[in-house]
């Protein structure tokens, strides 16, 4: 039998992956919030692969309780991802999935895009989620993942603060609303830029980005995390001094949320 596979979180995206990975005939050890990390390490000290499932609020603080033995091995799939949450914490080489399919309560998932995935897990992800038919492809190199990465920041955060201003979804939005869009996607992506320590290539980003919005037309723009995505834009971009006009303007419209 394979090693287990870890997986931290057991929340609506998390249930994918484990029926994913139970089909594909891996045994899973779940941790849950009541359950002691290091007390699980010591009984799985060479899991097959960890897979961090919990949401980004809870990423900074379940990393910092990682043993030194599974830090190989880990794997994540987080919103707002970027190389710089995964370095603070002296990972080594983790696999990444940038997902492109969303599950809601009540809900089965629905795909927008095939997910890149990226590191040394990247084919037990890809095989597993292969068993739900949800497509997938393994990324060539960390610098072609660090501009997926980005895109979907892009399209969450461009989406999710245009959307509270004007609701609706994200075909009204790219079709009728397209300028507004424009102007909060720059913003975004002064931010990125900034977080990432290089300019991104802003049309191939924008081609991306529209190819996920016809991924499903009906997306809703603003889910619930949206004025918290907005507050935390605004706040580093003041830490750091950046121009983002156009997030500010919305802030100050929506009562500084």
């Amino acid at each position: 039998m394979n090693n287990p596979i870890v997986v931290i979180g057991i929340g609506e995206m998390s249930s994918v992956f484990t029926r994913a990975l139970l089909r594909a005939g891996n045994p899973l050890i779940p941790i849950t919030r009541d359950m002691n990390i290091a007390e699980t390490a010591q009984q799985i000290t060479t899991p097959e692969m960890v897979l961090v499932a919990v949401g980004e609020s809870d990423l900074d603080t379940v990393l910092e309780q990682l043993p030194e033995q599974w830090k190989d091995k880990i794997a994540l799939l987080q919103n707002e991802l970027l190389p710089s949450d995964w370095k603070k914490h002296h990972l080594i080489e983790p696999t990444v999935i940038s997902v492109w399919f969303e599950k809601k309560p009540g809900q089965d998932f629905k795909v927008l895009v095939p997910s890149p995935i990226v590191g040394p897990k990247a084919d037990i992800l890809a095989a597993a989620l292969k068993t739900l038919s949800i497509p997938t492809w393994i990324v060539k190199d960390d610098n072609e993942m660090l501009f997926e990465l980005v895109r979907k920041n892009l399209f969450i955060l461009t989406t999710n603060i245009a959307g509270l201003e004007v609701g609706g979804d994200v075909n009204a939005l790219w079709n009728e609303n397209r300028d507004l869009a424009l102007r909060v996607m720059d913003d975004v992506l002064t931010i990125q830029n900034h977080l990432t320590d290089q300019q991104h290539d802003r049309e191939r980003l924008i081609e991306a980005m529209v190819e996920a919005i016809n991924g499903d037309l009906a997306h809703k723009c603003m889910g619930r995390s949206a004025p918290v995505r907005l507050s935390k834009a605004i706040d580093y971009a003041k830490k750091n001094n950046l121009q983002v006009n156009e997030l500010q303007r919305i802030y100050k419209n929506k009562g500084n949320i």
